[in-house]
């Protein structure tokens, strides 16, 4: 099974200006069909991902935030809580099956940044993260007020995110870029899958590296 649609290029994506955002439950909307896919296809060390491991994301954003929709196809067993909670958010998340987004807006260099984590069952997590000299920090205070809707059909998933602009994710203007990357973890123990928009080319499993991360371009 593949994941059609192409980014822009290997280091940019685009999220697509729209003025009626689609509601995290439409997940067949038109408007995501226009939207540009990001193709989350190489493992964190840059080896090519099975087909079956793949995914793809597609942005979209509008006066009141970002949206994001990610699809993928689920052969594995799913790896996710039995009695998952939407209400709050679930540390450990990345434990488990979930896609995720990491965000800085506004920056060329990014040593602040957010990440957003969503799950076939709904569940969700942000949390901001700074490198300092001590290393890095995480802010599990940090509420953006995203909302997340999941989507288990047959053997395709979909997951669905918004993020609403606030403080620390201020509305963008067209043309602008954000450092960005996008991911998926898959599976348990040593066959889990890490696979990543922009490998991250660490020795074991890690997403932190804001360095690679690659560009999010805001077109109208």
């Amino acid at each position: 099974m593949t994941i059609l649609g192409n980014a822009s290029n290997e280091k940019t994506a685009v999220a697509r200006w729209t003025s009626r955002p689609p509601t995290t439950q439409d997940f067949c909307s038109e408007k995501w069909v226009v939207a540009e896919a990001v193709q989350i296809k190489r493992y964190w060390n840059g080896e090519d991902a099975p087909a079956h491991r793949q995914a793809e994301a597609r942005v979209l954003w509008s006066e009141e935030g970002l949206h994001l929709r990610f699809k993928y196809p689920q052969e594995e067993p799913l790896v996710v809580l039995a009695d998952p909670q939407i209400s709050r958010k679930t540390l450990g998340l990345w434990n488990r099956d979930v896609c995720e987004v990491f965000l800085a807006p506004g920056s060329q260099s990014p040593a602040r940044y957010f990440e957003f984590e969503g799950a076939p069952t709904g569940e969700w997590l942000d949390v901001g993260i700074r490198f300092t000299e001590r290393g890095r920090e995480a802010d599990w205070g940090f509420h953006s007020g995203m909302s997340v809707t999941a989507k288990v059909d047959g053997e395709m998933v979909l997951i669905s995110m918004r993020i609403p602009w606030g403080t620390e994710i201020p509305t963008p203007s067209r043309g602008d870029t954000w450092r960005a990357n996008f991911f998926r973890c898959v599976g348990v123990g040593e066959g889990r899958g890490y696979v990543a928009w922009q490998p991250t080319m660490t020795e074991e499993p890690s997403f932190h590296v804001p360095g690679v991360f690659g560009w999010l371009r805001f077109e109208g």
